[in-house]
């Protein structure tokens, strides 16, 4: 008999992206399919491309349980917020949304959450006591914090204020790119950034995913931090990972 495994899928202004995954091992159980967000990105467009995802995998995903990451505050899975999507979703209840097109049972939480939850059970933060902060710099900044291994949902710490500005605008991945800033120079504004978190949480480690987390020997090194601060283990996987966890969690 065939195995089959839970879905994570991972919602993003440019890629919806999803695979099935083994929560035995914590790695994708096949290899992801990724399509292009529709333009204007719409809750009943993204809900469409989540639908084709899941039959894309239904013979490994059959009756399994999915989580869908939305990069937005997301309480009891409704929307509420939307730094980086259509503003739209704002009160979308996206669970209900996604449970009636797919058929099944549907967890929704916001994407860095996910891929913070994936560090902890699976990567960098596995087994670590204390305040875990997982970082995502990419289009923006995510944040997951973790106590004792306990999740504190949505806190959003990419909108602190940096420079005059939320720290996002100036300190995520996108920035970087959108100036064309040397690694180093960059790093200055990690610094800024992470010790203004530091101040405030006083972690025991902090955790830098997303995409640009594969290129982390390029900038790590320039920070001076109290705290550890480290790679993510499972590099960009851990939305989807941490999004097929929460949904078996909450099946």
């Amino acid at each position: 008999m065939a195995k089959h495994y839970p879905l994570g899928i991972d919602v993003g202004g440019s890629g919806i992206k999803g695979a099935p995954v083994d929560l035995k091992k914590g790695e994708f159980a096949a290899d992801r399919l990724r399509i292009e967000t529709p333009e204007g990105a719409s809750p009943q467009d993204v809900a469409d491309v989540v639908a084709g995802i899941v039959e894309a995998f239904a013979r490994v995903g059959a009756d399994q349980p999915v989580g869908v990451t939305m990069p937005a505050v997301v309480r009891r899975g409704v929307v509420e917020s939307a730094a980086n999507i259509d503003p739209a979703w704002i009160g979308t209840d996206v669970e209900a949304l996604m449970a009636e097109r797919l058929g099944r049972s549907v967890t929704v939480l916001n994407d860095a959450d996910a891929a913070g939850v994936a560090e902890i059970e699976y990567g960098a933060g596995r087994g670590v006591q204390g305040v875990v902060l997982v970082a995502t710099l990419g289009t923006g900044i995510g944040s997951a914090l973790f106590v004792d291994g306990i999740l504190v949902p949505n806190t959003e710490l990419g909108h602190l204020e940096l420079d005059g500005a939320d720290a996002e605008t100036r300190a995520a991945n996108s920035a970087r790119e959108r100036e064309d800033l040397s690694w180093e120079d960059w790093a200055k504004r990690l610094q800024r950034y992470f010790s203004h978190v530091e101040g405030l949480f006083s972690p025991d480690l902090i955790v830098i995913g997303g995409g640009v987390s594969k290129k982390a020997d390029k900038y790590l090194k320039y920070l001076d931090l109290r705290t550890k601060i480290v790679p993510a283990g499972l590099l960009n996987d851990g939305g989807i990972i941490g999004a097929a966890s929460q949904a078996v969690t909450h099946a």
